[in-house]
């Protein structure tokens, strides 16, 4: 990663420490065509599959078009409607100052984008994926809050719990998919910025797609190297869930590996596995 600034002791506990200017004069030209490449040919792919929320956050916020966002114009649109503020980290955070930094309305996001021979896959987030993929969102008032709840939990939650907040994290805010009256749309950031995922989520066959529970979701593990083997989908795409302390802070047992069925489970899709065989 190319940094901007000499490396810094952070402090794991105060997101402030963790918080930079976005360096915009830094982007290159090839930065802002490789921004401007990725947006339009997702703002295609996803017309007819992503939740109608996503794409009216895409608009309200002016990401479909020119390069990368201004971080600074971003947030005078954004704190307008649901008070969160996107921030310039230099990469992962911690858990704690990320987890602060969602309950403070502040959503972190790597500055930098992928290179050209990257375009269709990074190891850790970029401001595409960051932005593109889980920005919209947060104009809707539902997903807002539940995102700031969930920074709340995790803040309220011991090593057990954080296991389990996780997943829930996974399988909703980055590839969950939520039912609509046009049929299964995407909610999840981490299909919405994927070329490749955002066609399978929704029309392989391969994967199961499951009927969203708590307590299932809180105990599945995920895959991190390939398409999901298991979706869960959301009632509607306003329908995010209540954060039970209870259910976070309930021993993590009888855990399930990605793709494993569950008694108990409605799947509105039984998948057939064939990606993963292969």
């Amino acid at each position: 990663m190319d940094m901007p600034f000499p490396a810094t002791v952070f402090d794991a506990d105060h997101p402030g420490s963790w918080i930079m200017p976005q360096p915009f004069l830094r982007y290159t030209a090839q930065d802002h065509a490789t921004w401007q490449h990725l947006a339009s040919r997702q703002m295609r792919l996803l017309q007819g599959r992503i939740a109608p929320a996503f794409l009216d956050g895409i608009r309200a916020l002016g990401l479909h078009h020119g390069g990368i966002p201004d971080f600074g114009a971003l947030n005078r649109r954004l704190t307008q409607r649901t008070g969160w503020q996107v921030v310039a980290v230099p990469g992962l955070v911690p858990d704690r100052a990320f987890f602060r930094m969602l309950a403070q309305r502040q959503f972190p996001a790597g500055w930098w984008i992928r290179k050209p021979d990257q375009l269709d896959y990074i190891e850790e987030p970029d401001v595409f994926h960051d932005v593109f993929g889980h920005v919209p969102l947060l104009t809707q008032p539902a997903y807002a809050d539940y995102l700031a709840a969930y920074g709340r939990a995790g803040l309220a939650a011991d090593e057990n719990g954080l296991r389990r907040l996780a997943r829930l994290y996974w399988y909703t805010v980055e590839f969950g998919l939520a039912a609509t009256g046009a049929g299964l749309r995407i909610v999840g950031a981490g299909i919405a910025s994927s070329a490749g995922e955002t066609v399978f989520a929704l029309e392989s066959a391969s994967p199961d797609r499951i009927a969203f529970d708590l307590r299932r979701v809180l105990r599945t593990q995920y895959r991190i190297d390939d398409f999901q083997p298991a979706y869960f989908v959301l009632p509607s795409e306003s329908a995010w869930p209540a954060l039970d302390a209870t259910l976070i802070a309930a021993p993590d047992v009888d855990v399930l590996a990605p793709g494993a069925r569950a008694p108990g489970d409605v799947l509105l899709h039984q998948g057939d596995g064939a990606h993963h065989l292969r």
